[in-house]
This record gives structure tokens, C-alpha cells and sequence, in this order.
């Protein structure tokens, strides 16, 4: 049994802020977990523009609070978000968070992530590593 609070995860190496300082995100479950999903709270800053791109992820939103646009980046369509809203991102489209009022929001992965969301362009996590036939491994 897991059982994990967000304020023991704050401040700690489970607790990531994006680079652009805008988002923050607690990490509640991960891949050393072993239940084969990852589970986090994110926060978004009021005010911004976030592009995301999971290449290796299925996600699954739930906005808990705030309000704001999530813009699919392949065809450009819009949808409006507020608390109660859920989205999910199975084709692994590039995507923005265009936020009006600060977001809270729980996501969850799969495969599930292995540690910060600091990935490259290509949406490849660190310790994670793509093979030849299109394949995710995890580094050793």
C-alpha cells in the first residue's frame, strides 16, 4: 500500500518546476512505484502560454481548478477548460495550455514517468531511452 501526501512531496525530488517557471508539478506516484502509471498535481501560472509533447505518453487530465484553452497543435483546434473538465491525449498531440485563471490539475501517465518532465523536443524523459523498432526502454 502507497500512501503519500502533496505537502510531504513539496520541496522534495518529487516536487519539479517547469523551466520556464510557469508550472510546478507534485509526482504522488512513479515508475519506481510499480503500478504501471505515474499520478501528479500540476499547477499552471495564470497569465501563460505552456506547449506540452508527450511522444511516449498517453495522458489523462482532470482540471480540479481554474480556467483556460487547451490547443491541439497538429489540426489547431480549441477547447475550453475549467474545473471539472478532463482531457485525454492519445495520439500523443503537441499541445498548449493557454491559462486565464491559475490551473490545478491531476494527471495521469502511461507508461508511467520515471522522474522530472524536463524532456527533450522530441518528448523523450530522461532515463528513458527510444530503440530502433520505436520502442521505450528504461536506461539502466
Amino acid at each position: 500500500m502507497i500512501v503519500r501526501t502533496t505537502a510531504g512531496i513539496t520541496d522534495t525530488e518529487r516536487h519539479i518546476k517547469g523551466n520556464n517557471g510557469n508550472w510546478e508539478s507534485k509526482r504522488i506516484v512513479l515508475a519506481d512505484d510499480r503500478v504501471g502509471f505515474s499520478f501528479h498535481e500540476t499547477t499552471i501560472a495564470a497569465g501563460t502560454t505552456n506547449d506540452f509533447h508527450y511522444a511516449n505518453h498517453i495522458e489523462a487530465v482532470w482540471l480540479t481548478r481554474g480556467k483556460g484553452t487547451l490547443r491541439d497543435l497538429t489540426n489547431g483546434e480549441e477547447y475550453p477548460l475549467e474545473a471539472g473538465s478532463m482531457y485525454l491525449l492519445d495520439g500523443h498531440e503537441k499541445h498548449q495550455v493557454i491559462v486565464e485563471e491559475e490551473m490545478q490539475m491531476l494527471c495521469v501517465f502511461n507508461p508511467p514517468v520515471v522522474g522530472d518532465e524536463n524532456h527533450d523536443e522530441n518528448g523523450i524523459y530522461p532515463l528513458l531511452r527510444l530503440q530502433d523498432d520505436g520502442t521505450v526502454v528504461r536506461e539502466k
